[in-house]
């Protein structure tokens, strides 16, 4: 007889061993460019034609039709925080302006100091490993689309759209919990050079209002100590006399002028958002541990597993490659782990792994029950017959769609999902 593990990932479709090799595969672009040139390719095939010769024999479309508006809504949600995220990491790298970033050093970060320690004390071929970029941020999106997928082999419960509704919605508040705690407090740079190399068009004075309400009082204590005892701004009082920004003509869109600081090169406003990459000070929390983190929730609660522990592993591995490569703080991958498992686990209301046949009988059994009770006494068969199936047929969800409409939705549906995981690859290739 086959191993327990082996018998549970036949029965599963697999999809754990499949997770593996795709990771695998990837990272052969590191060890073996040529031969990553020649598989990555053939796995893509394979993964399609697999899911193609699913998709006509898939039993569930009218639970993906109930969720298709949820899930246009999420994705739209998430957009506008992508958006909101990108002004905001604007706004904080830009107001400081260039010189403030190239004198400001990093904070003291004891889980730096202890992975250099590490260093000394570990054998060689452990450091290498942790060192290794086994996954990175867009194999965690590829490893949730492959779980969202597995819809199809009955690998994860159905419906996909509802899984993928979830994830979204929560990627979306998490981003936006994500900009509000990077604005509110701005954190100096793990890699001080960041900001001259990739804003070059960045004003190097700071703006007004970081003129007004922080430079008098950057460094001075005495004037720190005055503040706390008046709660007034007491800088300059004449607007005039601090160093004026660039204000192009944006019509309606000029309030965005004060949080993008744009240059007399940089043209619209569309075009300088179109242009933003990361942020150069630290941004609190990790946006990548984000992603990373709820992939592995919903891996762990959709599918479960053995791999769910190695995915947790190789979460925990990009956590101290984050803070060992300085893209972060220490503080923004921890942070970044328990908010994301705490906000996937308030949103179980979108979806949930659990079925919910059962708690919907036992809510139509406690309503019926008295009646049930009555026939029962009245030796009534007929009529027990009739209250038991109306119990049975609570759990069951009713077909509400025509043959048409569901075979046009699962055409569009397919259409427009492996379209947007394309797009979601290219755009979101810088992270």
């Amino acid at each position: 007889m086959p191993p327990a593990w082996a018998a549970s990932m036949v029965k599963n479709g697999g999809l754990g061993l499949v997770a593996l090799t795709y990771i695998a595969v990837d990272y052969l672009r590191n060890l073996s460019p040529s031969w990553h040139a020649r598989l990555q390719p053939a796995l893509w095939v394979i993964l399609i034609l697999a899911s193609l010769t699913r998709f006509l024999k898939y039993q569930h479309w009218t639970s993906e039709i109930r969720y298709a508006v949820p899930f246009i809504a999420s994705m739209l949600f998430l957009l506008c925080a992508f958006l909101v995220e990108v002004i905001s990491v604007r706004f904080v790298t830009a107001v400081l302006g260039l010189d403030w970033h190239r004198a400001s050093s990093p904070l003291p970060d004891t889980g730096q100091w202890l992975l250099l320690a590490l260093n000394e004390k570990l054998p060689q071929v452990v450091v290498e490993i942790l060192r290794a970029h086994i996954i990175a941020l867009h194999n965690y999106l590829m490893l949730f689309v492959m779980l969202a997928f597995s819809v199809l082999f009955n690998s994860v419960k159905a419906p996909g759209l509802g899984l993928g509704a979830r994830y979204m919605f929560t990627m979306a508040v998490g981003r936006l919990l994500r900009a509000v705690s990077f604005v509110s407090t701005i954190l100096p740079a793990v890699r001080p050079w960041c900001a001259s190399d990739r804003y070059k068009r960045l004003p190097s004075h700071p703006h007004v209002w970081a003129q007004k309400y922080y430079m008098p009082y950057a460094s001075d204590a005495g004037a720190i100590r005055r503040l706390v005892l008046r709660d007034m701004a007491f800088g300059s009082s004449d607007e005039g006399e601090y160093i004026q920004d660039h204000r192009p003509d944006w019509g309606s869109m000029s309030f965005l002028i004060n949080f993008l600081r744009p240059t007399k090169a940089d043209g619209s406003w569309y075009s300088l958002l179109k242009r933003a990459s990361g942020g150069c000070n630290d941004l609190l929390y990790s946006g990548h541990m984000l992603v990373a983190v709820l992939t592995a929730m919903a891996w762990t609660e959709a599918y479960g597993g053995w791999t769910s522990a190695i995915l947790w592993m190789l979460v925990m591995h990009s956590a101290q490659r984050e803070i060992r490569e300085r893209h972060h703080y220490s503080v923004d991958c921890v942070v970044a782990i328990y908010v994301g498992i705490l906000l996937w686990k308030m949103t179980g209301f979108i979806w949930s792994a659990k079925d919910t046949s059962l708690s919907r009988k036992l809510a139509k059994f406690e309503k019926i029950h008295s009646r049930l009770d009555r026939a029962m006494k009245d030796s009534d068969m007929y009529e027990v017959r009739k209250l038991l199936k109306e119990v049975e047929s609570a759990g069951k969800q009713r077909q509400s769609f025509t043959d048409q409409t569901i075979r046009i939705f699962s055409y569009v549906a397919l259409v427009f999902t492996f379209t947007t995981v394309i797009l979601t690859f290219i755009l979101t290739s810088d992270g």
